[in-house]
């Protein structure tokens, strides 16, 4: 099996060209709340849940987490279309299930009902999901299980893992918020402040001002979104890319800044904080999807109804 299968809901929805698009995997307990029903597995078993789901496959699952993300991702791409009819460069969206085909008729029929754009549906019956992401040419990867996601950090995917919480309406705008250290950069800077302290970690940057900070997990993705951003002007744009981290002073500031030029990364907005709470700027900004590495701003997202993605920093 090189490609999972591949189920269109929507006849008029444009193909996409899936080595061109943004291919974002998500998986069935991160875009609609299954947790009544994994209880049900882990207390019950496989038969158990799979005669549930077949019972009440015509019966909407809620929305999960990550549904406002896809929901708006797709918005993203009807305007794409309506400013280019031949545009390549589209969100394309898998889902990725850990059920067997047998009781996947509720997760389609799910996405039928909300009207969701998911090209391919994958219903992969096995322990490790992720050996297939590669294959379908995956550059953001979400899922509520932990081991899956660090399974495909550890295939090269950019992967978070997203957590069961209250989401509060977001913008109209697709809003990603990205947090810098181990998650849009690599952990460097992170490592030495957490085993040397502060000054250490400032010294550091002073020494390295003129290199720029290495790659993290999720730079490729933030990539391709600020490729996409740059088809659509700065007053009239359906998406919207922040930086939001703890670092410091003017000189971590600076390198961070500077490292994003050198990518050619522009963000419409960042917030260096000096290890402030995050919360209550996400409040403002209500995006569809916070990526961090710490737990704590993680709880402060949730707090205030921000969808949050852990990037974990440890697998």
């Amino acid at each position: 099996m090189e490609q999972c299968g591949h189920a269109v809901l929507n006849t008029e929805v444009k193909q996409k060209d899936t080595n061109r698009a943004i291919v974002i995997a998500v998986s069935s307990r991160a875009i609609f709340d299954l947790e009544e029903e994994h209880r049900l597995f882990l207390e019950k078993g496989t038969e158990e849940f799979e005669n549930h789901q077949r019972a009440n496959e015509n019966e909407p699952l809620k929305e999960g987490t990550a549904f406002n993300f896809i929901k708006a991702a797709q918005m993203v791409n009807e305007k794409l279309l309506e400013k280019n009819p031949q545009e390549k460069l589209l969100f394309d969206v898998i889902l990725v299930s850990n059920n067997s085909p047998q009781s996947g008729s509720r997760i389609i029929n799910s996405a039928k009902h909300y009207g969701l754009d998911i090209t391919r549906f994958c219903f992969v019956n096995e322990e490790d999901s992720t050996k297939y992401l590669h294959s379908n040419n995956v550059k953001l990867f979400l899922s509520a299980d932990k081991t899956d996601v660090c399974n495909a950090l550890k295939r090269g995917i950019p992967a978070a893992m997203v957590f069961k919480q209250e989401v509060l309406a977001p913008s109209d705008q697709l809003r990603v918020v990205f947090d810098g250290d181990a998650v849009l950069f690599s952990d460097e800077t992170e490592r030495i402040f957490r085993e040397k302290g502060l000054s250490e970690a400032v010294n550091y940057e002073k020494l390295q001002e003129s290199v720029p900070i290495g790659e993290g997990p999720l730079k490729e993705f933030a990539m391709l979104l600020g490729e996409l951003r740059k088809k659509f002007s700065l007053d009239n744009s359906p998406l919207c890319i922040y930086l939001m981290t703890s670092r410091s002073n003017r000189d971590m500031s600076a390198r961070a800044i500077r490292t994003l030029r050198v990518w050619g990364l522009e963000v419409d907005e960042a917030f260096f904080l000096d290890g402030a709470p995050k919360g209550p700027i996400l409040s403002q900004i209500q995006p569809h999807i916070f990526f961090d590495d710490g737990m704590h701003h993680i709880w402060g997202a949730q707090g205030v109804g921000t969808p949050a993605a852990l990037v974990p920093s440890s697998c």
